[in-house]
């Protein structure tokens, strides 16, 4: 399982812990009470969420595995082709490529339902590769942590693991890419910070084979076509999230083509201050 990492940062680190056979939530490596439920603090307004966790927060140390920061209950969105880079990769694989160069276009975003945080994988935890794709990758990204009322009140790292051969056959098998055991990741840990605080924050990816490195590219969030005030503006449209939600921002690093996950990789994604690390299986 992961180690835990509480990185210099502004705001405040929020981890989920397995500590007792039961999973317990910390706040800048201090346990919170034992009924604290990240669900119910997105309840809360934005500027008021610091001073209630400054309240509850103990003097325990924080102890025990690393777990998703998600509870089962929550869902996971994500926004698609925000990149140039991505929606030229797109554009590349897919016999319909002019999709993605009009959604990349288009005012109204690409979304699409991610999962669950029951189906959500932690630091250290594995992820897979569908065994009936021959093309796998991960996809780096930032997850805003955003609460009842569509304020943006954090951010951590996030892995979109795809089947890129599912998705290039044909878009509407969209669903089947991005959605599957082991396809989702989070972690180490939540920022919470302004969302001013978003601009500009690097990601980075790392594949390891054999304890070699494979791949490893950069972007920052300032390379992002849309703003994500927008992508949070569409997701709240028609839609209510009455213990908020996470939402992935889309991937502005694509390996090369002739790169697929295999069972035994090792894919490393930071993202400003939060590292996530899994084995694929």
């Amino acid at each position: 399982m992961g180690e835990q990492m509480y990185p210099p940062r502004r705001g405040v680190y929020l981890t989920r812990h397995w500590n007792e056979n039961a999973a317990r939530w910390a706040a800048d490596g201090k346990f919170l009470p034992r009924d604290f439920q990240l669900g119910l603090l997105l309840q809360a307004g934005a500027s008021s969420i610091p001073g209630l966790l400054a309240a509850m927060t103990t003097h325990e140390d924080a102890r025990g595995d690393l777990l998703a920061p998600i509870e089962p209950e929550h869902e996971t969105w994500a926004a698609g082709v925000t990149y140039l880079r991505s929606r030229d990769a797109r554009v590349a694989e897919s016999n319909t490529g002019d999709i993605y160069q009009k959604v990349y276009q288009a005012e109204r975003p690409e979304l699409f339902f991610k999962g669950s945080g029951e189906r959500t994988r932690g630091n250290g935890q594995p992820i897979r590769v569908r065994r009936d794709s021959a093309w796998n990758v991960p996809e780096p990204e930032l997850v805003l942590a955003i609460n009842q009322g569509g304020e943006i009140v954090g951010y951590t790292a996030g892995d979109d693991v795809s089947s890129r051969s599912i998705e290039a056959e044909n878009p509407l098998y969209l669903p089947q890419a991005k959605l599957f055991n082991g396809s989702s990741a989070l972690g180490g840990g939540i920022v919470l910070c302004p969302v001013e605080d978003l601009i500009e924050l690097p990601i980075r990816l790392r594949i390891e084979r054999g304890g070699a490195e494979l791949f490893y590219g950069t972007t920052s969030t300032g390379q992002m076509k849309r703003t994500f005030q927008d992508l949070v503006h569409y997701l709240f449209q028609e839609l209510d999230f009455s213990r908020g939600v996470f939402l992935f921002t889309g991937t502005g690093i694509i390996p090369p083509d002739d790169l697929s996950l295999q069972p035994g990789d090792r894919v490393e994604i930071q993202v400003g201050q939060v590292t996530l690390e899994n084995p694929v299986e």
